[in-house]
């Protein structure tokens, strides 16, 4: 069955926070989220979600950069071809357009989703997934004290969360972490998440985070780098996750010969879509190393995505795979994610796509501004 699209909607909408989430390059309060609708000859469409943020602190692209490059790069490429395989749309995304990864992503994602409902199966048994429910885990922004930490953690915990991420930055760490150990006792699956805070010259200083026997940490130094964070997780017990860093299969190919960690979070929108996230997660599973999803404040549009790329095998780790209800008011998909009491998600099988509906009026009454690009 030929794949190709005849028509691209953006539609850019802002979803305000239930409350501000802090990591150690900045903060946001609202999110401005693109979501993209492709459209099929038939009448078919698919959803997906560009993760970009309002401002270049994770990495280079903003929502503004992936809205200049669909537009006016990515989409005429992926409307003007026809494809046997979604595995195909990142490779035509790609040729003559460096970066721009979570551009690209956006529509590769919105492509195997097409790809699924063309052959009415769920996106998750289109990836190859095999799992029916997720592990999940939450992440908790830096607080202004351990206390407060330590509250938000037992809230967590309580929740029936199976993993609880900790942000952290120099002058929020040591202190804040040790806490919560304490607080909730060495049986707790705890980690930390740096996001690139820190340098080599540190590595004294992070070798102390080994006393709490943590699950990981994940991305302590540059977000670039390789060889540095080789050296470190050298000195550390504690696994080095890494996430920045990893861009593509090759990156991860350099992180396993040169040892820089043991653990990779996949976040599809950071690595080009799909396609780069299966052959990453293949490759790990060969290897040994453990892959988890990581979240980049998704609506339930892009929650879906997430959660149908978790069912696949590797994915041996609780991901940041939270509930609507962690973040938003009123998520734009009906029904919202939801999360059981052993801390599980659901894995929509029962319909074609994602498994969840968009809504349409909410999404009309959320958005600031649309384009649409036709072949």
């Amino acid at each position: 069955m030929t794949l190709r699209a005849t028509q691209l909607t953006l539609r850019e909408i802002r979803l305000p926070l239930k409350e501000p989430f802090r990591i150690s390059s900045g903060v946001v309060s609202e999110r401005r989220i693109c979501l993209v609708e492709l459209r099929h000859a038939d009448g078919i469409s698919s959803w997906s979600e560009c993760v970009a943020g309002e401002t270049p602190n994770y990495t280079s692209e903003t929502i503004d950069t992936a809205w200049l490059a669909i537009t006016r790069w990515l989409a005429p490429r992926a409307l003007n071809h026809t494809f046997q395989h979604p595995k195909e749309v990142f490779a035509a995304l790609s040729s003559g357009v460096r970066g721009h990864n979570m551009a690209k992503a956006a529509i590769e994602m919105g492509f195997w989703e097409l790809d699924a409902r063309l052959h009415g199966i769920a996106l998750a048994e289109r990836l190859g997934g095999t799992r029916e429910r997720v592990v999940t885990g939450i992440s908790l922004g830096i607080q202004q004290t351990p206390d407060e930490l330590v509250q938000r953690a037992r809230r967590a915990r309580a929740d029936g969360y199976r993993k609880i991420k900790l942000k952290i930055m120099p002058g929020s760490d040591i202190d804040f972490v040790r806490a919560v150990r304490e607080d909730l006792g060495a049986d707790a699956s705890i980690m930390a998440d740096a996001n690139s805070a820190y340098t080599i010259q540190d590595l004294d200083h992070l070798a102390q985070l080994d006393a709490f026997k943590l699950l990981m940490i994940e991305q302590p130094l540059g977000q670039d780098d390789l060889v540095r964070h080789a050296t470190l997780q050298a000195r550390l017990e504690t696994p080095v996750c890494l996430d920045e860093s990893i861009t593509d299969v090759q990156r991860a190919e350099d992180m396993i010969t040169l040892r820089s960690g043991r653990i990779i979070n996949i976040k599809p929108g950071r690595v080009g879509g799909f396609t780069q996230s299966m052959a990453i997660h293949d490759l790990c599973q060969r290897s040994g190393i453990p892959v988890w999803c990581g979240g980049m404040l998704e609506s339930g549009i892009g929650r879906a995505h997430n959660v149908a790329l978790a069912s696949l095998p590797n994915f041996t780790l609780p991901g940041d795979l939270s509930p609507s209800s962690r973040y938003w008011e009123r998520d734009v998909v009906t029904p919202e994610w939801t999360m059981d009491a052993e801390g599980m998600v659901r894995v929509p099988r029962d319909a074609p796509g994602i498994g969840v509906t968009v809504d349409m009026g909410r999404i009309d009454d959320l958005t600031i501004r649309a384009e649409v690009v036709a072949s």
